[in-house]
């Protein structure tokens, strides 16, 4: 029961959490750069893993998936520490690693749940790769399936980057503000 209600509310309260962020934010134009590039990281690892995601169609194996199960999340992780990085804020850390533990958890156990119904064998030896902490060696072998950038827009992924660039730009306004 609380896990439906910690995944049902995930996005609402990450909203009220970035929200939060750029209140609390004290950002310097060296911060904003630090959590800029750190966030670029994580775009790049969620971009990596969106072009080889198949939502619910295939157990994605190839790519990133061959390091960490959970490369959008790790993805996720990166852009939350350029956040933070950016931000210049205790209390944005704060929300940061409350909001990380209380969601994360629950998000990757239930998709782990799901993974595992909708491909029962596949699952089984995908288990060797760490579930959220990547490893340095591929736990897999290679895979021939390349990335695609049809993937990429498939799954909605310019929303990350549209979402990333408006708090920087909410970002930079404030600091010009400050």
């Amino acid at each position: 029961m609380l896990k439906t209600i910690i995944y049902k509310w995930r996005v609402r309260v990450g909203s009220l959490a970035a929200l939060a962020t750029l209140i609390l934010a004290r950002p310097t134009f060296k911060s904003i750069t630090l959590g800029f590039m750190i966030c670029l990281l994580g775009l790049f690892v969620r971009t990596w893993a969106c072009g080889h995601i198949q939502k619910e169609e295939k157990l994605s194996v190839s790519g990133p998936y061959r390091y960490t199960r959970n490369p959008l999340y790790l993805g996720n992780l990166i852009i939350g520490i350029g956040v933070t990085a950016g931000s210049c804020s205790w209390l944005v850390l704060g929300i940061f690693c409350l909001y990380f533990l209380v969601f994360y958890p629950v998000i990757i156990n239930i998709e782990k749940q799901k993974m595992e119904k909708l491909f029962p064998k596949q699952y089984e030896s995908f288990k060797q790769v760490p579930l959220f902490i990547p490893s340095l060696k591929p736990k897999l072998p290679p895979d021939k399936k390349k990335f695609k950038w049809s993937l990429f827009s498939e799954n909605k992924e310019y929303r990350a980057f549209i979402g990333v660039t408006l708090f920087w730009i909410a970002m930079i306004i404030k600091i010009m503000m400050i």
